[in-house]
């Protein structure tokens, strides 16, 4: 079933937490990328067809902005007793196909999903300099079933705004996607 995006409230600050990359290398946090000038927190997972239908074209755009100062980290924070597809040898491959280059972490505790309250694969969280969010909302209009092009049109205007130190005007269209698989008990109340 597609959920859409909480909306948390723009201003909010960007939580910490700190996790090591499923493709090896050091733990990553929101503080190791203090000097961009914008970060975007990104939940995926391997399995979700709304996440499949946009990761090419995320994994294009993330590293065509990576050159103008947006650093990227991506979040898979399904069960993955549940969603094995969803652990970390199947997000190393969903990297490789999908042509991500920057760090995905795999949010076991699921700690992380509950403090930004993200809902859905994909959700996006834009921050500025400040580390305030500037932008949550979707990728672009691409879903399943439709023909839409998967272009980042939505997140790419999100993005050039908070590069060029401005905000980014409401309203803001929820991202849609599956709902995150939370283990039991951590289900968001």
């Amino acid at each position: 079933m597609a959920l859409a995006s909480f909306m948390v409230p723009l201003g909010t600050p960007a939580p910490d937490f700190t996790l090591p990359p499923v493709g090896g290398g050091p733990a990553v946090s929101p503080g190791t990328f203090a000097d961009a000038p914008a970060l975007l927190v990104v939940f995926l997972c391997n399995h979700c067809p709304y996440v499949r239908r946009v990761e090419k074209a995320l994994g294009e755009f993330t590293a065509e902005y990576a050159a103008k100062g947006l650093a990227t980290i991506g979040i898979s924070s399904n069960d993955t007793v549940q969603y094995p597809d969803d652990d970390a040898e199947h997000m190393r491959e969903q990297a490789e196909r999908a042509g991500f280059t920057f760090p995905y972490v795999l949010d076991e505790t699921q700690e992380v999903a509950r403090a930004y309250r993200a809902a859905c694969t994909p959700d996006f969280f834009l921050y500025d300099a400040d580390r305030r969010l500037a932008y949550r909302g979707e990728f672009d209009g691409a879903r399943p079933r439709n023909d839409v092009p998967s272009d980042g049109a939505s997140l790419r205007a999100a993005a050039d705004l908070v590069l060029a130190g401005k905000a980014v005007p409401e309203p803001h269209t929820p991202s849609l996607g599956c709902g995150l698989k939370w283990k039991p008990g951590n289900e968001p109340g």
